[in-house]
């Protein structure tokens, strides 16, 4: 596969007061790690540290924020100094699983595409989707057993969240089918990388699923970059969040991407277009199935 390295662009961020948080679970007081915080209906979004702990510009007080993380209710409230935000854990009914006897073990990787190049790019806060559809060829191998993936890393030991989602009535992206995070990390340079998904036990819905990348702006995974302006005299500091996951630039009836907590759907709007089809940047993932 080759590569090409594009940097969308960067987070230009002024120096201003930080306005400080902490998100708790409300039955334990535990801290809950890499919560996905989104300023509601805007491009901008923040992450959880380990402990729990996050902090915004004070140019968001007053704003609403979306607290989003796996196993929990979502939570909005408005946005000032010194918050604890409890987040209330959502109940699960457990599933019956029925484990037959099987023979000779099979593997299928779906999600391949013609498109052999996988570019780079700094998506920004947002989650990003590719998504696989059902057919009945795995209808004895639907257990999903393995992520692939590829990214670009200018650090070392970055962390990046993959989301699986069902589909809702509509066909958007609906409820989560892991109880936990599934939190991968990322070595520097450009790196393949297989995630083992036996555990969850997680088997392709007949509906089909959306696989999610969502980057993660914790400190971790910062990189800061001091650039001078001739011209001007002046310097900027510009702040991009790692790892950048690879992209294929492809064609889709439609696309989704989760941003200031709405998922926003991408499809044609040309009516005289028979294929329907639109020309996305999606993440380069493959899953792996099993019997």
């Amino acid at each position: 596969m080759k590569y090409i390295y594009f940097l969308l662009y960067f987070f230009s961020l002024t120096i201003s007061a930080q306005i400080k948080g902490i998100v708790k679970d409300s039955i334990t007081q535990k801290p809950i790690a890499f919560v996905s915080i989104y300023v509601k209906n805007e491009n901008s979004s923040l992450t959880s540290e380990e402990d729990g702990t996050f902090q915004f510009n004070a140019n968001e007080n007053g704003k609403q924020l979306l607290f989003s993380a796996i196993g929990y209710e979502d939570k909005m409230i408005t946005a000032s100094s010194n918050l604890t935000v409890l987040l209330q854990p959502k109940n699960y009914e457990l599933e019956e699983v029925v484990f037959d006897k099987k023979g000779k073990i099979r593997q299928l990787e779906i999600g391949k595409t013609g498109n052999t190049v996988a570019q780079a790019f700094d998506t920004g806060p947002k989650i990003d989707t590719k998504f696989f559809p059902y057919f009945n060829k795995y209808n004895n191998i639907n257990l999903i057993q393995q992520l692939v993936f590829s990214a670009d890393c200018k650090i070392d030991e970055a962390l990046v969240k993959f989301h699986f989602y069902k589909l809702d009535s509509n066909g958007f992206p609906g409820d989560e089918m892991l109880d936990e995070n599934l939190i991968v990390t990322v070595y520097k340079g450009v790196k393949s990388y297989t995630v083992e998904l036996t555990k969850f036990n997680l088997y392709l819905p007949k509906q089909g699923v959306f696989v999610g990348v969502e980057k993660l702006n914790i400190q971790k995974n910062k990189l800061e970059r001091v650039i001078f302006n001739e011209n001007t005299q002046t310097t900027t500091t510009q702040i991009v969040y790692c790892p950048m996951i690879l992209y294929n630039y492809i064609q889709r009836p439609f696309s989704f991407s989760y941003s200031g907590g709405n998922w926003i759907k991408k499809e044609s709007k040309n009516q005289e277009n028979d294929s329907n089809l639109i020309t996305v940047f999606e993440p380069a993932i493959n899953l792996i199935l099993t019997n």
